[in-house]
Order: structure tokens, then C-alpha cells, then sequence
């Protein structure tokens, strides 16, 4: 994780002071204050929000005592001003103590990696009752948004409590108190442990047919291989492993939209039912899970506002291109449903059963896919354990790997089918909650709460308290449709 150079300077509020050539001397925040002194190298390009002041009296002529008076308390009244700042920190190799920035590109990667998933293969299935059109608008709506805010409260987290390596716990221990800690937790947990383990399960399904082992030595090596390439791996030798298998996403894909699109159906492209959109939410907010590793970019890019927007915002764009090309050729291709006794069938199993070519490329796909997500909720969970666990930052600890790979293992050689229905309650309320309502509610406390003595930092996401209202309201509307379906109180 990130550790920061230590002043050798012997003053004690050295850290709270920066000039330049062309600025006055300006003085940070308490909040600002606090962890700097934790971290107190800074250079001027550093400094965030101050406010600036003047101490100095002028040399006027004779004043009245009182306008005197009046004139200096103006001069010292402080303004607040958004400064730009480079970084927060810097990473630090332990063996050298160099500084080792994180790379855009591996930033970008990690978050295509982790969004594109399984899920991705479901989505069809979902949305073919609404259509394209309404599917794609839902897409679009649910991108990015969320995955912003995460980032925002937790640079400002780190800011005020002058560390990295910031978790979802403590963005919402100190945003929303104890009960978003609890909220956050069991929520996050049970999110990452449910998707773990249906990755787990479909790797080994795909691993056994292709190598001919049995099922538990597919699981096992699947987990050791990757959870090892976590565990060992530095950022960029992760980044790397993330690219190839991106690559070979996109390859794959592409031979795929090529194989299943010589029937493509444009007309039917164009319908749109937008009231049944509500029943597609809870999975295509499933598959654009990236939140969880925004705390560790956050924390490989130091801080830096304008990398970690960029990181989100291209990573997510990757994984948004390919779930509506992919949708589009499969709505596009079967124009007529099956229905079974109780649901509709899966249009990707329509098309396997009349493409015979598309079902190996469909399997490499789906691994490929499948290891990139893996990676990134390993990272994800891990780093969350070690917070939850109070485990120092910046060191390689086996306890949080060991309890982010081995229950997954377990669960998915115990009896995998047990868990679907989890995965779709951890879709519909799950998700919905951790990464749609508590954003939302996280960054509304941190910029309009009177008791917030956070800095002011740039709003990652425009739109004020129009834009919180419509994500907290938009993801409780669905929940509450969904507990009204689900429990038969709907008409």
C-alpha cells in the first residue's frame, strides 16, 4: 500500500505552510491539517484546499480605532479556495524507497478487467422482455456514476485521516456512522463471497471440460493461480496479467459477435419497453460491479483525482461498449422467445443450440472473463479484510488472501446450485444497496452535512443534490419494486 516519506524537517507545523514565488503563505484546513502532518511532504502542486489570509498589516494613513479594527478583521477573515493538487501521497518501494506512481493504463485495466464478468452473459436474458433500446439506455444510466462517488469520499477519507489503503468501512464509518459500517459490511461481504464463489463454480465447469480433471482439482487450481498471482504479484505484474486476458476478452468477443451476427435482425433492434426495465436493473447493476476496487486505484494512483476519474470513466467505457454490441447481436439475432413453464429461456442458449461454433468461443470468453472479475474482487475483498482487520498497510499479509480465496473454494465444491438464488437476491438488494443507495448517501453527508469538517475537494460527479437524490431514490425505487414482486404484494 501507500506509505509516505517522513519530514526531516523539525519544526511541527512546518506541514502546514507552503510558499511559492507567485502565491502569498497559505494554511491548510484542520482537517487538511491532520493529515498532513501524517504525510507532510508536499510540493506546491500538492497543495489542496486552504485558505488564504493576510497577516500583515498596511501601511495606511491615520484610521479611526474602530475602521482600524474592522479592516484587519477583514484582511484575516479566511476565504476558501479549491486549489488544484497533484497527489496525496506517494507509494514507496519498501526495498528502496523509490517512489513507484501508479500506471493509468494498469488503473484502467483493473476496472475493465473487474466489470467485464459472467454477467455479462446474462444480460440478454433479462432484457429481451424490454428490449434493446430501453436495455441500452439502462446501461448508460447505471455506468459510471456511482463508481465516481466511491472515489471522491474516498480520497477525502484518505485526506482527513492522512492514510491509504481507505476501505468502504472506514469511507462509511466516518460519513455515516456505525450504522453505515454495518450496512457496508454484511453488504460487501456477502456480495463479494456470493460472486466469488459462482466464478469459482463456472471456471471449474469450463476448466474440467476442456482439460478432462475432476471438478475440485479445476476449482483449486483456478484459485491457487490466480489468488496466488494477487497475493505475490506487484501492481504492474497484476496490470500486465489484467491486459493479456482484456486482449484476449476483446479477441474473443469480437470472433463471437462475428460468428453469432451473420443473422442479424436490425428491426428488431428497435423495440423499447421501458416498464419492464425495473426486472433488468438488478442484474446489469450486478455486471457493472467495478466499485470495489476503486479504494486500491485510489490508493495505486496516490490520490490523484484527475487519474482516478480517468481510470473510471475509460475502464467502464470498455466494458459499456461490449455489453451493448453483445446485446445487440444476441436480441438481434433471436427475434423469436422460447418460453418455458415459468420464465422465458435464455436467448444464449437458443443461439448455442443453433450455432454450433459459438459454444467453444462462448467457453474461452466466459473464462477470460471470469478471471479478470476474479482478480479484481480478490483485490477487492482482501484489501477490505485487512481494513476490517486493522492490519497494517503497505505489507503483504496472508490472512485477508486466505480468507478471500478459501470459503469461496469450499462453497463452490459443497453444492454450487445453492447459491444462484443468493446471487440474484445479492443482485437485486446487495448491489443496490452497497453500490447504488450507499454512494449516494456517503458523498450527500460528506458535502452537505453541517458536522462535516471534510475538505473541499473537487466533486468528481456534477449535479449537486439532484444527481444524489436521483441515484439513492433510483436504487430504492427498485428494491422496494422488487420486494413488492418478490414477495406476490404486487397486482
Amino acid at each position: 500500500m501507500a506509505n509516505a516519506i517522513k519530514s526531516s524537517s523539525s519544526s511541527p507545523t512546518a506541514c502546514s505552510f507552503w510558499r511559492s514565488q507567485d502565491m502569498p503563505m497559505v494554511r491548510a484546513q484542520p482537517a487538511i491539517e491532520r493529515s498532513l502532518n501524517s504525510n507532510p511532504i508536499r510540493s506546491h502542486n500538492e497543495v489542496m484546499v486552504v485558505r488564504r489570509g493576510m497577516s500583515r498589516k498596511e501601511s495606511t494613513g491615520q484610521k479611526p480605532e474602530e475602521e482600524e479594527e474592522e479592516e484587519e478583521e477583514r484582511r484575516l477573515q479566511p476565504v476558501e479556495e479549491e486549489l488544484p493538487f497533484e497527489r496525496l501521497f506517494s507509494n514507496l518501494n519498501q526495498a528502496t524507497l523509490k517512489r513507484e506512481p501508479g500506471s493509468l493504463s494498469s488503473a484502467i485495466l483493473l476496472v475493465s478487467g473487474t466489470t467485464v464478468g459472467a454477467g455479462i452473459l446474462a444480460i440478454p436474458a433479462v432484457t429481451q422482455e424490454s428490449g434493446f433500446v430501453a436495455s441500452a439506455v439502462t446501461c448508460i444510466l447505471c455506468w459510471v456514476v456511482t463508481g465516481l462517488l466511491v472515489a471522491e469520499v474516498n480520497v477525502k477519507t484518505m485526506c482527513e485521516l492522512g492514510s491509504g489503503g481507505v476501505s468502504l468501512v472506514s469511507m462509511a464509518r466516518r460519513t455515516l456512522g456505525t450504522a453505515g459500517v454495518q450496512i457496508a459490511c454484511w453488504s460487501y461481504i456477502f456480495i463479494h463471497y456470493a460472486l466469488l464463489v459462482a466464478y469459482v463454480a463456472r471456471s471449474s465447469d469450463i476448466l474440467t471440460d476442456f482439460l478432462g480433471i475432476p471438478l475440485w482439482e479445476s476449482a483449486t487450481l483456478f484459485s491457487l493461480l490466480l489468488g496466488g498471482i494477487c497475493y505475490f504479484g506487484s501492481q504492474r505484474f497484476i496490470g500486465a496479467v489484467n491486459g493479456v486476458l482484456v486482449l484476449g476478452i476483446i479477441i474473443s468477443f469480437t470472433a463471437l459477435v462475428v460468428v453469432a451476427s451473420g443473422d442479424l435482425h436490425w428491426d428488431a433492434l428497435l423495440k423499447a419497453n421501458f416498464q419492464a426495465v425495473p426486472l433488468s436493473i438488478p442484474i446489469i447493476a450486478l455486471s457493472f460491479v467495478y466499485q470495489n476496487v476503486v479504494p486500491v486505484l485510489c490508493t495505486n494512483l496516490e490520490g490523484n483525482l484527475e487519474k482516478v476519474r480517468s481510470a473510471i470513466v475509460l475502464g467502464t467505457a470498455i466494458p459499456l461498449a461490449l455489453f451493448l454490441v453483445w446485446n445487440a447481436v444476441i436480441l438481434g439475432s433471436i427475434t423469436s422467445f422460447e418460453r418455458g413453464s415459468d420464465k422465458i429461456a435464455d436467448p444464449l442458449q437458443q443461439l448455442l443450440s443453433i450455432n454450433g461454433v459459438v459454444g467453444p468461443i462462448v467457453q474461452v470468453f466466459s473464462l477470460l472473463a471470469i478471471a479478470t472479475s476474479y482478480i479484481g474482487f480478490v483485490l477487492g475483498l482482501a484489501d477490505f479484510l485487512a481494513d476490517l482487520l486493522k492490519l497494517p498497510s503497505g505489507q503483504s499479509r496472508p490472512l485477508p488472501y486466505l480468507l478471500t480465496l478459501v470459503p469461496p473454494l469450499v462453497l463452490s465444491l459443497l453444492d454450487p446450485d445453492i447459491f444462484f438464488k443468493a446471487l440474484d437476491f445479492a443482485g437485486t438488494y446487495g448491489v443496490l444497496v452497497l453500490f447504488g443507495i450507499l454512494p449516494g448517501a456517503m458523498s450527500w453527508s460528506d458535502r452537505y452535512s453541517d458536522s462535516s469538517d471534510s475538505p473541499k475537494l473537487p466533486q468528481l460527479v456534477p449535479g449537486g443534490k439532484l444527481t444524489l437524490s436521483i441515484v439513492i431514490g433510483g436504487a430504492g425505487f427498485v428494491i422496494f419494486s422488487e420486494l413488492l414482486e418478490n414477495f406476490g404484494l404486487a397486482n
